[in-house]
Formats: C-alpha cells, sequence, structure tokens
C-alpha cells in the first residue's frame, strides 16, 4: 500500500495472488487493506452480527490461504466473495440451529422460497446442481441492471435500499425490477421443466 496524496492506492489483484504463491503473509494484508470492507458487508448481509462477520472474515483470510496455491484466481473479489459467501452462510446456518437473529439473507431467500425449494437430502443434490446451473444461465441473459440487481439481492443478500441507493433509484423501482426479474425466473424455470 502506499499513499499518493492523501489518497490510498492498493495492490492489484495479480500481485497479491502472487505473495500468496510465495507464502508471504503480506498477501493476507494486502488483501484485508483491498477487500475488508467490501467482505464484511457480504459477512453483515448475511449474519446481521457484526462480530460474527469479522469471525468469517478471519475464516475468509485463512480459505483464501489455504487455497491460493493450488488456486490461481483470475477475479480476486469474485474469489473471495465466494469464500465468505460461504463461510458466512455457515455461521448464519449455526445461528439459526441455535434461533438467533435472522438477517437481509433471509429476507432475500424468502422472497424467491416460493418456487425454489431448498432440501437436504442427498437424492436432491444432482436436482440443485442442476436448477443453480439453469439460475445462473437466466441471470447470465439478464440485462447489466438486472443481472446487477439479482445478484446483489440474492448473492450478496443487499438491502434493497442499498441497491437503490447505488443504482440512484427509489425503492419502489428497485422492488419493481425485483418483481420483473423473478417473474422472469419463474417463467425460464418452468420453460426448462421445472414444476413450481
Amino acid at each position: 500500500m502506499k499513499l499518493h496524496s492523501n489518497r490510498i492506492t492498493t495492490m492489484s489483484d495479480e500481485k497479491i495472488v502472487e505473495l500468496y504463491w510465495k507464502r508471504d503473509e503480506q498477501a493476507i494484508k494486502e488483501t484485508d487493506i483491498k477487500y475488508k470492507k467490501f467482505l464484511l458487508s457480504i459477512a453483515y448481509n448475511i449474519v446481521h452480527d457484526m462480530s460474527d462477520s469479522e469471525e468469517c472474515l478471519n475464516d475468509t483470510y485463512i480459505g483464501a490461504w489455504k487455497s491460493i496455491p493450488p488456486s490461481k484466481p483470475v477475479v480476486l473479489q469474485a474469489f473471495l466473495s465466494t469464500i465468505m459467501r460461504r463461510t458466512a452462510i455457515n455461521c448464519f446456518n449455526a445461528k439459526k440451529r441455535q434461533k438467533r437473529i435472522a438477517s437481509e439473507f433471509t429476507v432475500s431467500l424468502s422472497e424467491i422460497e416460493d418456487f425454489i425449494s431448498c432440501e437436504d437430502d442427498m437424492e436432491a443434490e444432482m436436482e440443485k446442481k442442476e436448477l443453480a446451473k439453469t439460475i445462473s444461465n437466466y441471470v447470465r441473459s439478464l440485462p447489466d441492471r438486472q443481472m446487477y440487481i439479482f445478484v446483489s439481492r440474492f448473492y450478496f443478500a443487499e438491502s434493497i435500499s442499498a441497491i437503490g441507493k447505488e443504482l440512484s433509484c427509489s425503492t419502489s423501482t428497485v422492488k419493481r425490477e425485483i418483481n420483473v426479474i423473478k417473474n422472469g425466473l419463474k417463467k425460464h424455470l418452468e420453460s426448462e421443466g421445472y414444476v413450481l
């Protein structure tokens, strides 16, 4: 990290990944400087607790340290967000078992639970993978703005107001677009043979 005119410049992702490959602990420090706020926001949206979010952040850094190498992520931010999301969901599930407070994650999931079930048996595992692939294909077909809204709401569990702020529009506009996206997803799933 360097200071230029009171502005912090961060290391490039490629150089951070190189540090991981060299097993240089500076990699974690640089990751923290560049991505801490982003990763904490993902965790907080899911677990809704800052202490748990910070624990998830540490677990994410450990996960990155253990994964790089052998992995060599092309997009470090996406790689880290995947680890963080998985870690935070595991934390959320542990909290849920203890009947602790829900989060934006449960709210966002409840918006699409009418036509996406979450069975936990082994038999449903293959169906889940196929469903995930079908949803992923649908999301990739969306215009950039709708793709951003879908990913922000249902992957990163962002609040509707935060999405509206980022897009400089009202929450009612975001809600309308979410409904359009959900209806489109429902039609897409039905066209792929899913009974809803």
